[in-house]
């Protein structure tokens, strides 16, 4: 068992943990707001984060021959807590620094300025556990590796844990960012005694006012577009900002404008274009809005009228501003719109959805044919369901006639009659009743007035353009599903297409790292390497599951993180403390993993929405695996400083691949079920190659 001395360090391990835990989580909150982001962002993070990490631990290799120093571990842990708080407002000011404000960025624009936002932070960390490792042998030189690692899995289990129930709910980035790094400072002051713990004490004091001096960087750190910042708000579904210039109010949510008081003419759009096909407008439901909306809702005199927003807080600043305006019969809903729609009973007689694009899961889900399957289910008789799609100017490029051909075909498994509206935003209308184009005609015989319909329908949608994009789509288009999220595929594609790149040298330099290790791998390593493949790999699949099942990732991916590490520090535990051989419990690992993931295989194809507590329970148990195969990795290399460091490396660069290729790769080309089935395959060779040596 360790010592009273080595508690010390142990103790600055797990503090290292809670924070770069609480600032993983943190930059991908923030990521996410500045570039816009979906899951292709939180994976480019993950693999930063795992692949910087993995060069830390592998320049810790320096380090091994001549050991640590307290005193050099306590400076590099002070610089750690200083980076976690500066790397925030810094991401944010190189962002709008290299890239103009409200304009996307290229995929290798955002990889690069994600690799090099985190590169200090990251190195220090991949740097700090083999480091720590070494200090304790340099005082007691059998020292065993495995409990660092515990006091590693403990730190990030209970930062993740910190994250997910209170921070996420309470505090600000920074102030969360401070808060997690308070416990590290003081456990530096606790390596020393005597006259050297007296110096560190006061270094740490005169310190703490510039940390806490850092609080005053949040707001005005903040990117800014056009105009004053009259609202800034964290909430559980991300970052809502709300800017007014002169008298015009646009809302910003993670980064993306959803919601402007001057956007009338989108407005008509959006409702008079499904509700004039009606003769009669009982039951509403609105999946989105655009300002405005509801007071052309109102024009037809609906009984009831459900919008569904699942993040009260943006409802509660569209009021205050004056943003949305209440009318008769309304009814604000806070759940996800897939979800409750699908536990309703209501029958609408229009459905309109005004959602973005869906670049990611969260948003796929509601262009899917499981979800056109609900919509029609839930209509009234010759009710008419509406979504929107980016729009063209004159031609129509390739990437976007593939997206609007699926969207299309998608739609066409459900409803015999659709129309599709050209625009700077196209508009589908779908039906099983027939569907007219003279939009103007139907309201001028209701007598509801208009202002843009009516001054500029008849120029805008001339039978030409009409015919034009009808022609255009492919009838072999496939179709988009939950399980093969094609839209996804699609969307990364033309992201691609959009910036005039190709993704083929991100996927050859990929393959060329990729190979380069593993050439040079050991046994040991390369089954370590799978496992933190696999590992990361089944995370991504649980986050993409749980956006299908549930619709919302942003308040619940520290959860998901923290159940994946939860099963580390059990695993490593009964490794250490087990009869079993090194050799033996690699194997046993590598079969347990491939019958977590078969299972979850099953899983997904006996359909329905899968309970969160298996979810997170696959969660656990692949970390619990994962705890137990790193420790007997350990012991099978020798437990020397030199194996410790490519232990922690081929685990973090595993983790890195893993996360990378199941997310970019895997998941959006052959869909969930074979990616969880690749994974399986992945762990077959490496049991292969455990059992042969």
């Amino acid at each position: 068992m360790p010592k009273s001395a080595d508690r010390d360090i142990l103790r600055v391990i797990i503090a290292t943990g809670v924070t770069s835990v609480v600032a993983q989580l943190l930059l991908i909150r923030e990521f996410l707001s500045l570039f816009q982001g979906n899951e292709y962002v939180i994976a480019l993070i993950l693999f930063s984060w795992l692949i910087l990490g993995g060069c830390g631990s592998i320049l810790a290799r320096r380090a091994a021959a001549v050991g640590g120093s307290r005193s050099f571990l306590a400076a590099l842990s002070l610089l750690l807590v200083f980076l976690s708080v500066i790397q925030i407002p810094a991401i944010r000011f190189l962002r709008d620094l290299l890239f103009l404000h409200g304009t996307s960025v290229g995929f290798y624009a955002t990889f690069l300025f994600i690799l090099a936002g985190m590169l200090p932070y990251c190195l220090l960390v991949g740097f700090l556990l083999p480091y720590s490792l070494f200090v304790l042998r340099q005082e007691a030189a059998e020292y065993p590796g495995t409990f660092v690692y515990l006091a590693d899995s403990l730190g990030d289990v209970g930062g993740g844990a910190l994250f997910s129930f209170l921070l996420v709910y309470l505090l600000t980035p920074l102030q969360g960012q401070v808060l997690a790094g308070l416990p590290l400072l003081f456990c530096v002051v606790s390596l020393f005694v005597g006259e050297a713990r007296r110096r560190w004490l006061i270094l740490v004091l005169a310190l703490l006012p510039l940390l806490l001096g850092s609080l005053l960087l949040e707001r005005d750190s903040l990117s800014r577009p056009v105009g004053e910042l009259v609202h800034y708000q964290e909430s559980r579904y991300g970052r809502i900002e709300l800017y007014r210039d002169r008298e015009q109010f646009t809302l910003f949510r993670d980064g993306v404008p959803v919601f402007s008081d001057q956007n009338r003419g989108r407005a008509e759009e959006a409702v008079h274009y499904p509700l004039a096909q009606l003769a009669k407008v009982g039951r509403v439901m609105l999946i989105g809005a655009e300002s405005g909306m509801l007071e052309e809702v109102a024009k037809y005199g609906p009984k009831d009228v459900d919008y569904l927003e699942l993040d009260p807080a943006v409802t509660a600043v569209e009021l205050r501003f004056g943003l949305l305006t209440t009318i008769p019969g309304l009814h604000l809903v806070h759940q996800d719109g897939r979800a409750w729609l699908g536990a309703s009973s209501h029958r609408y007689d229009a459905i309109i959805m005004t959602l973005p694009e869906p670049e990611t899961f969260q948003v796929n889900r509601f262009y899917t044919a499981e979800f056109f399957a609900i919509v029609r289910d839930h209509l009234a008789p010759g009710g008419v369901f509406s979504f929107t799609m980016a729009g063209y100017d004159n031609f129509l490029g390739g990437a976007q006639r593939a997206k609007i051909s699926t969207a299309f075909q998608t739609a066409r498994r459900y409803f015999p009659e659709i129309l599709l509206l050209p625009g700077d935003v196209i508009y589908v209308l779908c039906r099983n009743q027939p569907l007219s184009v003279d939009i103007p005609q139907l309201l001028a015989a209701r007598k509801i007035t208009t202002r843009y319909i009516s001054n500029y329908f008849a120029g805008d949608l001339t039978p030409e353009r009409l015919a034009y994009l009808r022609g255009e789509l492919d009838h072999f288009a496939p179709i988009n599903t939950d399980l093969k999220p094609r839209m996804m595929q699609l969307m990364f594609t033309e992201w691609f297409a959009k910036f005039q790149t190709t993704p083929l040298w991100f996927y050859g330099i990929t393959a060329l790292l990729l190979i380069s290790y593993l050439v040079r791998s050991r046994r040991e390593e390369f089954a370590l390497f799978a496992t933190g493949f696999t590992v990361m790999g089944s995370e991504i699949l649980v986050v993409f599951a749980f956006q299908v099942y549930y619709g919302y990732i942003y308040s619940q991916i520290g959860l998901i993180v923290t159940v994946f590490l939860a099963g580390l520090l059990p695993g490593a535990w009964w490794a250490e403390r087990s009869r079993w051989r090194p050799a033996q419990i690699l194997a046993g690992g590598d079969i347990a993993l491939i019958v977590l993931l078969l299972l979850l295989l099953a899983g997904v194809l006996a359909g329905g929405v899968m309970p969160l507590a298996l979810l997170l329970g696959f969660g656990f148990f692949v970390s619990l695996g994962c705890g137990a195969q790193f420790v007997a990795a350990l012991k099978l290399g020798g437990e020397s400083n030199l194996t410790a460091s490519r232990v922690f490396a081929a685990d973090l660069l595993g983790g890195a691949f893993g996360v990378l290729l199941t997310s970019v790769v895997l998941i959006p080309t052959v869909g969930i079920v074979m990616t969880a089935l690749a994974l399986a395959i992945l762990k077959m060779v490496s049991l292969l190659l455990v059992i042969r040596q």
